[in-house]
């Protein structure tokens, strides 16, 4: 686990600029531990926020030897590997700045598919004490899903996307930062690698069995709910989507949560899956109707009511300032529901939509 304290370097090779660097992308924008530098050679020296637009004060530098300087004592640090590539492979060129961060004392964390624990050659340089951690392992200690969830209270909101990497981790993210700024205890379930390093814990959900996948959430959602009451907001990121060809997540994360609530997030104006241009995303109304049918079922007789879409979560990041509020009022007309850019104008307006009417209920 990565303690919400520790002091962290991100590993960010050639994925400053792109999407490819997702997972530090989100880190630096979302996590609120201490980040020291990030490590990237293509932009050593540059301007974090010139580069990337989030205004958080990092030093950004070319190598691991370069970001010594700045951590402290190494023993404390955890270099952590922000990349997304496809494979899920350590990139040959990250390779000596995870050597040198071991041997350094450092621990390592890592959300890629291939386990670095298991390579020889980095296991070696693992200082006493130091350790690393893949975080995409399936837990010891799964079961099968039971739907008890539903008898948890306070308020589960599941975050549901018309296709992948649409923001819906962002989209709970800022939901619990504002949340957090009324003094409402708001919790996060991380479900991918960037949610679970921001957050520090979660489940894998990629990293688990089909048939334990719902269990592995719902064991997921009830460590986080422990001690919550009837006023907590659970956000739990969404993965994947029903949308999508090739992703199966958005079943489990139904059953396994049990949710009170949905939020439907989109990208304006995208009526195609990204990488499969060939499948159309269906209109919005329909596929409400379908997630909410589909959360409808497996629910336990003694649960009143079944969970519907609360709002809609709109990426505008792609828009001109000037055509985001026309977007924006589109998609409510069309879905008759609140529809706010939580990114672009921060958590406060879709909040003010999630929590009135479930704290009604």
């Amino acid at each position: 686990m990565l303690a919400s304290d520790a002091p962290v370097v991100l590993l960010q090779h050639h994925g400053l600029d792109n999407l490819g660097g997702k997972t530090g992308l989100a880190m630096l924008r979302y996590r609120q531990g201490p980040i020291l530098a990030v490590v990237d050679p293509a932009h050593g020296g540059a301007s974090l926020r010139a580069i990337t637009g989030i205004d958080r004060e990092v030093p950004v530098v070319a190598s691991l030897q370069e970001a010594l300087p700045l951590v402290g004592p190494p023993e404390r640090a955890v270099a952590v590997v922000g990349l997304a590539p496809s494979g899920g492979a350590l990139p040959e060129e990250m390779r000596p700045d995870v050597l040198a961060a071991l041997e350094a004392g450092m621990c390592l964390a890592s959300g890629l598919h291939t386990r670095l624990a298991a390579d020889p050659e980095l296991a070696a340089r693992v200082r006493p004490g130091a350790w690393i951690w893949d975080l995409r392992r399936e837990p010891p200690d799964l079961g099968v899903g039971a739907a008890r969830a539903a008898e948890l209270p306070g308020h589960r909101l599941l975050a549901v996307g018309t296709d992948m990497s649409v923001g819906k981790m962002s989209a709970c993210l800022e939901l619990q930062r504002a949340a957090r700024g009324r003094h409402l205890d708001a919790r996060f379930v991380g479900t991918g690698q960037a949610g679970i390093l921001i957050s520090g814990g979660g489940v894998p959900l990629d990293a688990i069995r089909v048939d334990y996948a719902a269990g592995a959430v719902e064991l997921a959602v009830l460590r986080a709910a422990m001690g919550c009451t009837d006023q907590t907001l659970l956000l739990v990121e969404g993965q994947g989507s029903l949308c999508h060809p090739g992703s199966t997540a958005t079943l489990p994360l139904i059953r396994g949560s049990q949710p009170t609530g949905l939020l439907l997030v989109h990208r304006a104006g995208q009526t195609t899956i990204r990488n499969a241009p060939h499948v159309p995303i269906p209109p919005l109304p329909h596929l409400i109707q379908v997630l909410e049918g589909l959360a409808a079922l497996a629910r336990p007789r003694t649960i009143a009511g079944a969970p519907k879409v609360r709002a809609i979560a709109l990426n505008t990041a792609h828009l001109p300032e000037e055509e985001v509020e026309a977007a924006l009022q589109a998609v409510s007309a069309l879905t008759g529901l609140p529809c706010h850019d939580p990114v672009r104008h921060g958590g406060e307006a879709l909040l003010d939509a999630l929590w009135a009417p479930a704290s009604a209920e």
